[in-house]
């Protein structure tokens, strides 16, 4: 997934982005893309008056209607919200026949809110003080009011033509909610089965149904065999990694009888206290615990196993020093070429990342990072950084629970019990001929790579009714070889809900709800700075399609990651994630609930659970490759196996006016990266050269086309590695500075390997990844570690999740060893 996006920082308005800020602003709604009001909906646009009540019309459904009010009390005693509830009268909308030039010229009456109908017929706001309704607009063409036989389902308005379902024989939409919110659908479609029966309303009472849907069924249903075949596939999978931990555990515990004088059988460690909500963490390595570990009587201190066993062997590796990325804000100035002028915030240290969080844990952090306080004398006893003497061994599991688990895994083994692959998996895969060769006529193979002498420059793509057909032994073929795989029109298995930023808008754009919380502002972030912005979740989604620019006519390229970022995607919008578990290929490997070849549903349902999403990310993305600021996620490396739905694309203009000024700062952006990055290069004038040629657009881009992958093999990492080692400085990272320093390669997040980069590397060391185009209805499924980037060719919005595969546990048990030695501060050492 694109799990790992680089973490932003909010900077101030020095940066030149003040139109993104916290302050407020009364937001400009597009006249065909404003609802009605709802109870618990407040609209965000422009302050409310005090003092005054506020009428608020109620849809007209029956001959009686109840007509609620609003009290807004005194000013100074807070200006409390209090509804009332007035006595119920009888209400008769009036019915008048006009002509279609009548319908386009709205009666607007005065008042504080009242509703009028704009051109499309699409309602909006005007001010009014009066409760009294505008009169009734109505198309001549047919005799329609304002009755409940002619309501429009998705507006619930009553004064335009509408299609009847012939399906339901209820629902109702009428011509411009179809032409705004369904403009891919035929009417005469609508009329035979409508956008409800379709289970595809994106009205916004449909959209946040927490309901099942009758025609929707995102379950996967597994039959009793299956699932004991898969539980066996995977303890197959387990044993060896289960062996590792259990001598782990063993060896510690020798020890424990050794110090206390007990024999192995009669050592029992002791309870550790844990609470569901809280995942137990080592304080040195930052690494999760799970079962044995050892703890301070006198300070709140656990260390895992591992760190003991470093520090009985000299030094704890993973207790290092805190990192210091030096990176300097000079303001959008520099970041387009100028000199600019350091911006320091008074509660931000200069050189460090506002988003390196320290544990707030109550231990002496000094003490924790000098290997020294750490001491063990002859027995094995570990003295604690805060002098106590004598950790003390507990446990979160039952006593014995992993060696009882590993003697019945084994039993199993030795009765021929477990299921492995089968021989076939391991052959040779269907897409090569009988002599060998690729079979060029399969349909299902997509080539990626131009490596010599090798045999997977071709991905396995089949589409998603191939998948369907098909068992899991062809994708089992590729996964099992670390394998990057990509199903197509995964769409298509789905209802057809809307992934339109404008219906997601919809969906949760109140301010405040008791289920769903506030989510009109997000912080998005600025892919020139990878700084954090804020802004209006209306204003970004018009971004999206219309496109931003920058004060100094830079495209703004911005981008939402873990988007919604509050509770679960499924509490804020729980028909889109409806929707996605429908689209999930090979659910036997990624369904999130049932899935049984999924580790991460194996959890106990008392634990913790790492969040594997879905998430949603959000973001501009223009085909041509600016070189600065350019919709990109950035090398990195997941911590488990990931699937990516792109779900919606759209191709924003480009505003022929600014070109000029483009081409400008694009020659200023060289002749600064020329200076900065590219100073020691013996010959300049072909340096210039490749820094021009390299930032072209990427050749055949379709109209279907939306991000850009590169993904590298598992065994390419050390020549890759080395080859960011070796050219790190003419990377840019946070505020457009030079990366001036290496933690990890991969973990740090900082590069971006463009055209030009991916050329020098197959040149310098011969490897290239994966390279291919994401198109619409694409899932791509990414393999844990195996390293990757993503560019965004058009504005995408993406839908991931993780999951964990038996075939890769090792590869996650791998990962987790690198990221236990990165520094305390790191950042990805969050949440791992």
């Amino acid at each position: 997934m694109d799990s790992a996006d680089e973490e932003g920082v909010k900077v101030g308005e020095a940066n030149g982005r003040g139109g993104l800020r916290r302050n407020r602003r009364a937001s400009r709604k597009r006249a065909d893309y404003v609802d009605p009001l709802t109870d618990d909906d407040d609209e965000d646009e422009g302050p409310k008056r005090k003092g005054k009540k506020v009428g608020y019309k109620a849809r007209t459904k029956t001959a009686k209607e109840d007509d609620e009010g609003l009290r807004v009390e005194d000013a100074n005693k807070g200006a409390a919200l209090v509804r009332e509830k007035r006595a119920t009268t009888k209400i008769r909308s009036p019915i008048t026949h006009q002509s279609e030039a009548s319908v386009s010229k709205p009666h607007e009456e005065k008042g504080n809110r009242a509703r009028k109908r704009n051109k499309d017929g699409i309602d909006g706001e005007v001010s009014g003080k009066s409760f009294k309704k505008p009169r009734t607009k109505v198309d001549g063409s047919v005799h329609v009011g304002y009755l409940p036989d002619n309501m429009c389902h998705q507006c619930q308005y009553s004064d335009k033509r509408v299609e009847k379902c012939q399906n339901c024989k209820s629902k109702r939409y009428c011509y411009p909610c179809l032409d705004t919110w369904y403009p891919r659908i035929a009417k005469e479609d609508v009329a035979k089965k409508c956008p409800f029966c379709c289970s595809m309303c994106n009205c916004k009472t449909c959209l946040r149904l927490d309901t099942n849907i009758q025609g929707i069924n995102s379950d996967l249903m597994v039959s009793e065999e299956e699932r004991v075949q898969s539980s066996k596939f995977i303890l197959q999978r387990l044993l060896p990694h289960l062996k590792g931990i259990n001598d782990e555990q063993i060896a510690e515990k020798e020890i424990e009888a050794n110090i206390s004088g007990l024999e192995f059988e009669e050592v029992r460690p002791l309870d550790a206290e844990s609470f569901p909500d809280e995942r137990l963490y080592c304080d040195i390595c930052k690494t999760s615990i799970f079962d044995l570990h050892r703890s301070c009587r006198e300070c709140p201190c656990d260390i895992c196993l591992t760190c003991c066993l470093e520090i009985r062997n000299g030094k704890a590796q993973a207790c290092q020093e805190d990192v210091s990325w030096n990176y300097v804000n000079r303001g959008l100035e520099y970041e387009h070429g100028d000199e600019g002028k350091v911006i320091v915030k008074p509660d931000v240290k200069p050189d460090d990342k506002p988003d390196d969080k320290l544990d707030d844990k109550p231990v002496c952090k000094d003490q924790m990072k000098d290997p020294s306080m750490w001491k063990v004398n002859e027995a094995g006893i570990i003295t604690c950084h805060c002098g106590d003497e004598g950790l003390v061994l507990k446990r979160l599991l039952p006593d014995g629970w992993v060696s009882d688990l590993l003697k019945k895994v084994e039993k199993l083994a030795e009765a021929g019990e477990l299921f492995d692959l089968p021989e076939t998996v391991l052959e040779r895969c269907p897409c090569f001929k009988s002599n060998g060769h690729i079979d060029m006529d399969n349909g299902n193979l997509l080539k990626a790579a131009c490596r010599e002498d090798s045999e997977d420059n071709y991905l396995y793509c089949p589409s998603v009714r191939d998948v369907q057909q098909d068992d899991l032994k062809h994708f089992q073929h590729h996964w099992v070889k670390g394998e990057p795989v990509v199903v197509r029109n995964v769409l298509e298995a789905t209802a057809g809900l809307s992934w339109e930023p404008m219906v997601m808008w919809r969906a949760c754009r109140q301010i405040s709800h008791v289920k769903h919380g506030e989510l009109t502002t997000v912080d998005a972030v600025d892919c020139m700075d990878f700084c954090e912005v804020s802004i209006n979740l209306h204003q970004f989604f018009t971004g999206y399609t219309d496109g931003r620019y920058d004060r100094m006519g830079w495209p703004l390229v911005l981008k939402l990651k873990d988007w919604p970022p509050t509770k679960t995607f499924k509490e804020n919008l729980p028909r889109h994630a409806e929707e996605f578990l429908c689209s999930l290929p090979l659910k036997h490997y990624t369904h999130p609930v049932n899935g049984p070849l999924n580790l991460a549903v194996k959890l106990p349902e008392n634990c913790l659970k790492p969040d594997m999403g879905p998430k949603t990310y959000v973001a501009y993305g223009f085909a041509q490759e600016f070189g600065r600021g350019d919709s990109v996620t950035k090398l990195h490396c997941d911590m488990s196996d990931a699937v990516n739905i792109l779900t919606h694309i759209a191709e924003v203009p480009m505003d022929n006016s600014k070109q000029p000024g483009i081409k400008n700062l694009k020659k200023k952006h060289a002749q600064q990266d020329f200076k900065e990055l590219y100073s020691s290069v013996a010959n300049k004038e072909e340096m210039m050269k490749i820094l021009v040629k390299s930032k072209q657009e990427v050749e055949n881009v379709d109209t279907d086309d939306g991000a850009l992958w590169d993904i590298f093999r598992r065994e390419d990492i050390p020549k890759l590695e080395s080859y960011i080692e070796k050219h790190h400085k003419e990377f840019r990272h946070l505020y457009c500075s030079p990366v001036s320093q290496v933690v990890h390669p991969i973990h740090d997040q900082n590069f971006y390997l463009t055209r030009y980069h991916i050329m020098k590397l197959k040149e310098e060391y011969g490897i290239e990844p994966w390279t291919f185009n994401q198109k619409l209805g694409d899932a791509v499924l990414i393999p844990v570690g195996c390293p990757h980037q993503v560019r965004n060719l058009k504005s995408c919005t993406k839908v991931a999740l993780d999951f964990v595969s038996p075939e890769n546990i090792g590869e996650c048990l791998r990962l987790t060893k690198q990221y236990r030695l990165l520094p305390p501060n790191h950042f990805a050492k969050e949440d791992k």
